[in-house]
C-alpha cells in the first residue's frame, strides 16, 4: 500500500477495504477488542476495528466488535492472538520473588 503523505497514522494502519479482508477476532466487549486492536498495531499488522452489528450481511448472528486483517496477515495476526491468550506458565512465575523469601530478609537484617 502507497502511504498518503497527508495520512495520519490511525489511516495508515487500516487496511484498504477493497483488499480481501477476513475476521481474525471477534467480542462481546468493545474494551477485549480495543487490547486485541493494540496487539496488532504494536506487530505493525494493519487492522480494522468494526461493529459486528454493521456487519450482519457477512456474518450473521455475530454481534459486538470485529477485527478484521488482510488475508495474507491472518495467520500471523491469529498466532499473535493466541498467544497472548495463553495463561503464563509455570516458568514465569519462577523469575518473581516469593513474598516469604523477602519477609525472611528483612527479617535477617534486622
Amino acid at each position: 500500500m502507497a502511504e498518503q503523505p497527508n495520512a495520519t497514522t490511525e489511516e495508515r494502519r487500516r487496511p484498504n477495504p477493497n483488499e480481501k479482508l477476513v475476521k481474525v477476532f471477534d467480542s462481546e466487549q468493545e474494551s477485549e477488542a480495543m487490547v486485541v486492536k493494540g496487539l496488532l498495531d504494536s506487530a505493525n499488522i494493519e487492522n480494522d476495528l468494526a461493529s459486528a452489528s454493521l456487519l450482519q450481511e457477512t456474518f450473521p448472528g455475530l454481534g459486538g466488535m470485529i477485527i478484521l486483517v488482510r488475508e495474507e496477515d491472518a495467520e500471523k495476526a491469529r498466532t499473535l492472538i493466541a498467544e497472548s491468550l495463553q495463561p503464563p506458565s509455570a516458568n514465569d512465575s519462577a523469575d518473581e520473588p516469593d513474598d516469604d523469601d523477602s519477609t525472611e530478609e528483612l527479617q535477617a537484617k534486622e
